[in-house]
């Protein structure tokens, strides 16, 4: 794992993930971006540059402007490189199973897991896309 995108508005949930992704020393880099706008203007930038490619998007659901799901649809437009590389890990306080349902309707969107993110999950999400992507 290289880069790792995380996507989330609310502060204090977006370090506790941070800090926690970055206790597994495995990325190389971490970016963060406070609203799902942000980070498809982001991702805008580096689509033609698949080294830059985020390996694992974390994606908060309920943001102002643009919800997760908004992020989802734009994401599915961008670039089939970004959708064949990269894992998106819903990561939201939502435990409502509709959201679980709406998630999955994406196939990039690998894992959903309730806040806050432990290093315990983070080791789980790694260790399965991993032997699932057979990198």
């Amino acid at each position: 794992m290289k880069h790792v995108l995380l996507i989330d508005d609310n502060e204090i949930d977006s370090y506790i993930a941070q800090h926690i992704i970055s206790k597994n020393k495995m990325p190389q880099k971490i970016s963060v971006k406070s609203s799902a706008i942000e980070a498809l203007e982001f991702l805008a930038i580096l689509k033609n540059n698949s080294e830059e490619c985020p390996d694992y998007i974390f994606l908060d659901i309920q943001m102002p402007e643009m919800n997760g799901f908004g992020f989802l649809e734009e994401f599915n437009k961008i670039s089939k490189v970004f959708i064949a590389h990269c894992s998106v890990i819903m990561l939201t306080s939502s435990s409502d199973d509709r959201d679980r349902q709406h998630s999955f309707q994406y196939p990039f969107v690998k894992k959903f897991i309730t806040k806050p993110l432990s290093l315990d999950l983070l080791e789980d999400i790694l260790c399965q896309n991993l032997s699932q992507l057979n990198f």
